[in-house]
């Protein structure tokens, strides 16, 4: 059976194993397991050891939180502790519970 629904593609910047970063790994990865639950991939980028992977997403701050798929892209800058301006943010329409 086929599904049309898409992986979404995930990608957080960092800087670093700073209490911050992992606060925002955390939370999305709590967001994504209630929302996006087998839909979604993580992509942990370390700007202290890749510093010029920010330049093709235009990173200014961190953490920031870009979607890359399914478009449009969006970029969220923060820890990520605010669930309704997250899921807006990314465009998740939040599951009935």
């Amino acid at each position: 059976m086929e599904t049309n629904e898409e992986i979404w593609e995930l990608r957080l910047y960092i800087a670093g194993n700073t209490p911050k970063s992992q606060l925002a790994l955390s939370n999305l990865k709590k967001y994504c397991e209630e929302h996006l639950k087998g839909k979604y991939v993580i992509e942990v980028i370390d700007l202290r050891v890749q510093p010029q992977l920010a330049e093709g997403d235009q990173i200014l701050a961190v953490p920031t939180l870009v979607k890359k798929v399914p478009e449009p892209i969006r970029k969220i800058i923060g820890d990520l502790s605010n669930e309704e301006k997250v899921l807006v943010g990314l465009n998740i329409r939040p599951t009935v519970k």
